[in-house]
C-alpha cells in the first residue's frame, strides 16, 4: 500500500479523495466530510492547489453522446531514438487535439497514444492525415477498444 508523502497528513489525504471523487462539492461539505471548519479546510484546499497537489477541477464529459465515443490505443515506434526525434515528436502530438495521452514507454516500442474517435472510418482519416504524419514514426499498432470495461482517473489515497 502506498503511503502519503511527508508534508500531507490524514487530512489532506481526506480532502484530496473528497475533491477527486467531487470537484464541485461545496467546502461546507468537504468541511462536514474531514471534520473540520470551512475556514481550516478552505486554508488546506489553497496550500494543496498551491503546493501542486490539485492541479485543477475539469467537467467530465460523454464522448458518447460528443461523437468521440471510440478509443483507440495506438503503439508508436519511432526511425530513430535520439534526443532531436524525441523532441520533435513531443512537440508534435502537443497540437493535435485527438490525442488525448501520450506516453513514453520501455519496451518494444517508444511511445503509447490514446486517442478517441467517432468511429473506425474518423480513425482511418486520423491515422493517414495525423498519425503516420508524426515526425520520426516508422510503425504503428492500432488497438480498438471494444469494451471500455473501467475508466478512472482517481488516485489511491492512503495515510
Amino acid at each position: 500500500m502506498a503511503t502519503a508523502p511527508p508534508d500531507l497528513d490524514r487530512i489532506d489525504l481526506r480532502i484530496l479523495d473528497a475533491l477527486q471523487r467531487d470537484g464541485r462539492i461545496s467546502n461546507l461539505k468537504l468541511a462536514e466530510t474531514v471534520t473540520l471548519s470551512p475556514t481550516a479546510v478552505l486554508a488546506r484546499v489553497q496550500r494543496l492547489t498551491r503546493e501542486d497537489y490539485i492541479l485543477g477541477y475539469h467537467a467530465k464529459l460523454n464522448p458518447d453522446k460528443l461523437g468521440r465515443g471510440m478509443v483507440v490505443f495506438v503503439e508508436v515506434l519511432l526511425d530513430h531514438t535520439t534526443p532531436n526525434v524525441f523532441d520533435a515528436f513531443k512537440a508534435a502530438v502537443q497540437v493535435h487535439a485527438e490525442i488525448m495521452e501520450c506516453h513514453m514507454v520501455a519496451g518494444g516500442f517508444d511511445y503509447l497514444l490514446k486517442t478517441r474517435m467517432a468511429d473506425m472510418a474518423a480513425y482511418r482519416a486520423f491515422a493517414g492525415q495525423v498519425l503516420w504524419q508524426l515526425p520520426g514514426v516508422r510503425e504503428t499498432r492500432t488497438y480498438a477498444v471494444m469494451e471500455e470495461v473501467k475508466n478512472s482517473a482517481a488516485l489511491v489515497l492512503s495515510a
